[in-house]
């Protein structure tokens, strides 16, 4: 009985993908995600959409930017957020699709 050879990725790519998605497990960062989906937005906007505090989204805007999900731009004293690319439009709505189906 021939079995067909399994490739899986390199391990450090594995444990960057699995870095990748753990972002996506936090509800504040999907909030954050989810408003920023829908067009652009600076920190004042985003903390009175969600009612939190500029601290705490200032701080998962931190990290959304250092996992390449987010970014910015300055509009004079402004800084603008948005999302990185259309993989993570196309993640998002995946999640979306995949939790309407599951109801």
């Amino acid at each position: 009985m021939k079995t067909d050879e399994v490739t899986l990725p390199l391990e450090e790519e594995i444990v960057d993908i699995a870095d990748f998605f753990k972002v996506f497990g936090d509800p504040t960062r999907l909030k954050i995600l989810f408003l920023l989906e829908q067009g652009e937005r600076g920190v004042n906007s985003i903390c009175e959409e969600l009612g939190m505090q500029q601290s705490t989204i200032s701080q998962q805007l931190k990290l959304l930017r250092a996992r390449r999900l987010v970014r910015y731009r300055k509009d004079g004293r402004n800084v603008l957020y948005r999302l990185n690319d259309e993989h993570i439009h196309a993640i998002l709505a995946l999640g979306i699709e995949h939790y309407q189906e599951l109801q």
